[in-house]
C-alpha cells in the first residue's frame, strides 16, 4: 500500500457513482487522469461545505467529476455553473452530470468561460479553475472580476508535475502558462494565496 492508497482508505468513501465515472473517464477519454479523483474530490466537497458558497464557477468541466463533487457540498439553493470549451466533450459528460444525485445543482454550459461567464450576471462566491493552462491568467482575471470580496478561487495543476521548476521549451505553452500564472499571482496584492502539494498542485486564493 502506498501513501495515497492509505489516505483514500482513511477518508470519506468516493461513492459508487463517482467511482464508475472515474473508471469510465479513464477508459473512454484521453488524459483521464485530468479528472479530480477520490482525494481531491473529497477535498473540493469539504471546502464547499466550509466556505458555504451559493454560486460556484467552474472553468473546465472535462468529464464532470469535479462539478459533481463541488455540487455535493452545496446547501439547498446553491448552483455550480460549469463551462467546457470543447463541444466534443458534451456527449460523454452531460449524461453523467444529469444522472447524478446533484444534477439540479449543476448548470453545464458548452462555451468559453472567459467570455461567457461574465454574461451570466451572477456574482460568485467560489471558483474552480481547471481549464486550458495556456489561458490560466485570463481565466483567473475573469473569475476575480465576478467574485465577491472574501470569495475563493481554487486553481488546479499549479505544480504541473514539477515542470514549474524547469525552463519550459518554446513550444510548451502549457507549462509556460502555469509558470506565468504562478509568478503573476505571487505579486497580486488583491489576493492572498497558498499552494497545496496535492496531486498536481492546488492553489487556494482568497480575494481581499
Amino acid at each position: 500500500m502506498n501513501i495515497e492508497d492509505y489516505i483514500t482508505s482513511h477518508i470519506e468513501p468516493e461513492g459508487d457513482y463517482l467511482y464508475r465515472l472515474w473508471r469510465a473517464t479513464n477508459v473512454h477519454l484521453l488524459r483521464g487522469r485530468m479528472a479530480s479523483g477520490h482525494l481531491q474530490g473529497r477535498l473540493l466537497k469539504m471546502l464547499v461545505q466550509m466556505i458555504r458558497p451559493k454560486n460556484i464557477l467552474e472553468v473546465g468541466t472535462f468529464s464532470g467529476y469535479s462539478a459533481i463533487c463541488l455540487a455535493e457540498g452545496l446547501d439547498e439553493g446553491g448552483m455550480v455553473y460549469t463551462f467546457e470549451i470543447n463541444d466534443e466533450q458534451e456527449d460523454f459528460t452531460r449524461p453523467w452530470i444529469e444522472g447524478s444525485a446533484v444534477a439540479d445543482k449543476i448548470r453545464f454550459i458548452i462555451g468559453d468561460a472567459i467570455t461567457e461567464a461574465p454574461r451570466l450576471g451572477v456574482t460568485f462566491d467560489m471558483a474552480f479553475i481547471d481549464g486550458d493552462k495556456r489561458t490560466y491568467l485570463e481565466a483567473y482575471e475573469m473569475a476575480l472580476s465576478v467574485l465577491r470580496p472574501g470569495g475563493f478561487i481554487l486553481a488546479d495543476n499549479t505544480l504541473w508535475d514539477g515542470h514549474v521548476l524547469e525552463t519550459p521549451k518554446a513550444c510548451d505553452r502549457q507549462t509556460a502558462g502555469i509558470e506565468h500564472f504562478n509568478d503573476y499571482l505571487v505579486n497580486d496584492h488583491r489576493v492572498e494565496q497558498v499552494i497545496l502539494p496535492l496531486r498536481d498542485g492546488l492553489t487556494i486564493i482568497r480575494k481581499k
